[in-house]
């Protein structure tokens, strides 16, 4: 069982490690552009559905707490996605100010 663990813990470490990174991207792009909520709803469906597997049959072990430090990590990035969507939000409600020259015949 050790081997299985181990693999499972390395599985969850890849993905996990990828999630402060995508965070840090998508804080100083500023925008949702480019963020898809169903790919995050997706994992989060995942990640739910490993630990629900771990509870089911009882091995409830350290690499449930990988699971749920990834769970954490993937909070940081719903919260930067909503804050990133208010950003959108509020640049499309103001008026451009982009500069317009008009030429004179």
């Amino acid at each position: 069982m050790l081997v299985a663990e181990l693999l499972e813990a390395a599985m969850l470490i890849c993905f996990g490690l990828s999630w402060p990174m995508n965070a840090w991207k998508a804080h100083r792009a500023r925008t949702a552009r480019g963020t898809s909520w169903q790919f995050l709803a997706l994992i989060c469906a995942g990640y739910a559905c490993g630990i629900a597997a771990k509870l089911a049959l009882g091995l409830v072990n350290w690499v449930l707490w990988i699971y749920v430090l990834n769970c954490a990590f993937l909070a940081v990035n719903w919260a930067i996605y909503f804050r990133n969507r208010r950003l959108d939000a509020l640049r499309e409600s103001r008026p451009s100010t982009e500069l317009v020259i008009v030429e004179s015949v």
